[in-house]
This record gives structure tokens, sequence and C-alpha cells, in this order.
């Protein structure tokens, strides 16, 4: 069973690997084996994210559905990146996660 479990994860990290899609997801699960590792609770939220699809002003605005990228911090579009590294409306939810990985690494 155990080499069952090996080989699907080798074919599946092989697709993973070769498909163009996922391009997002890719850069924050690269190796299927470590994304297996977590427990994840997924949210709409939380997909929205991971995939860069859903309610994300540059993702509603490449597709027509709405006229203006921009995040409503008015600091440039609102992209994935911009929603995780750089936007000041979600600076003190960006402290959470910070706090728990130094916890971790500690």
């Amino acid at each position: 069973m155990r080499e069952q479990k090996e080989q699907s994860v080798k074919w599946w990290q092989r697709e993973w690997t070769e498909t163009t899609k996922g391009a997002i997801t890719k850069t924050f699960f690269p190796k299927i084996e470590d994304r297996l590792k977590f427990r994840i609770n997924v949210t709409p939220n939380f997909t929205a994210i991971l995939t860069g699809h859903g309610n994300i002003e540059a993702y509603l605005h490449k597709y027509k559905i709405i006229d203006d990228p921009t995040c409503p911090c008015r600091k440039g579009p609102q992209t994935v990146q911009h929603i995780i590294f750089d936007c000041p409306l979600l600076e003190k939810e960006r402290e959470k996660p910070k706090a728990v990985v130094a916890r971790t690494e500690n």
C-alpha cells in the first residue's frame, strides 16, 4: 500500500511539474509531497488567493467584469501578491501568520 502511495505522489508531482496551469498555486506548493504534509482548512478566500481566481480586482478586471483593477487601498492593482505582501489595509492580518512562523522557528 505504501509503495502505491509513493508511486501516486511521484506521478502527481510529474504531472504538476509539467502542466502550464496553476502558476500561482505552484508558487505556494511546488512539491506535492510537501503540500500533503499540511492540513488545510479550505475556504472561499483561501481558494481565491491560492488560485488567483475569485473576487480579486485584477482577476475581475482581466475578464472585463469591472473597469478598474485598483485595490481599495489605492496603492496599485489588487493582485494576489499585493494582498499577501503589500496592501496596507491587510497589515494587521499579515502579522498573525508571521507570528506563528516566528514561534515555529524558535
